[in-house]
């Protein structure tokens, strides 16, 4: 049985222990040696996501806002919206590894290649959004300069998270973190 410390988490086939309604469960033996088991309830499960999407994001904003700064102080200097999507689109690659193999490692409930599919389609349209407000705000609100073409960026990537985070949990990695297949 796979266990970490006194607490089994797979049963003696090997996979993991789940309780009558499905939820992952993890037994511990006290010190008289008798099982006590707790489940993960879909509450607990959620703030996992929350806190490991927004690690994941964190680091995200670093990768984006310091490629964007690099990109329209040099190579692309004066072309905002396309500093934008390159700096948006290397981040994205890295939030797939960092939400595919930790955030929602748990829910492989379609096959590999669909989820990329769907999870790159997502940011695309996270993507546009996020460049779209950098573009309104150069362009119709003539926020112009770095301090204002960074604070437009942030407010850009913050609607863009909060679309990325719905549909992850809904579209790209569907499966609810109770479900008993995954």
């Amino acid at each position: 049985m796979g266990s970490i410390g006194r607490y089994d988490l797979t049963d003696r086939s090997g996979a993991p222990r789940r309780d009558a309604r499905g939820r992952s469960v993890i037994a511990r033996a006290d010190s008289s040696g008798h099982q006590a088991t707790t489940a993960s309830s879909p509450l607990a499960a959620f703030w996992r996501e929350l806190s490991t999407f927004g690690i994941i994001g964190v680091l995200n904003i670093f990768i984006d806002m310091g490629l964007y700064n690099w990109l329209r102080a040099g190579p692309l200097d004066g072309k905002v919206t396309t500093a934008k999507i390159i700096s948006g689109a290397v981040a994205t690659v890295f939030a797939w590894v960092g939400n595919r193999y930790w955030t929602f490692r748990h829910r492989e409930n379609r096959p590999l290649h669909h989820e990329v599919v769907l999870f790159f389609a997502v940011n695309g349209v996270a993507l546009a959004a996020t460049s779209a407000w950098v573009a309104f705000a150069h362009y119709v609100l003539g926020a112009r300069g770095a301090l204002w073409e960074n604070v437009h960026a942030l407010i850009g990537i913050g609607i863009g998270t909060i679309l990325r985070f719905v549909a992850y949990r809904t579209i790209v990695f569907g499966a609810a973190a109770e479900d008993p297949k995954a």
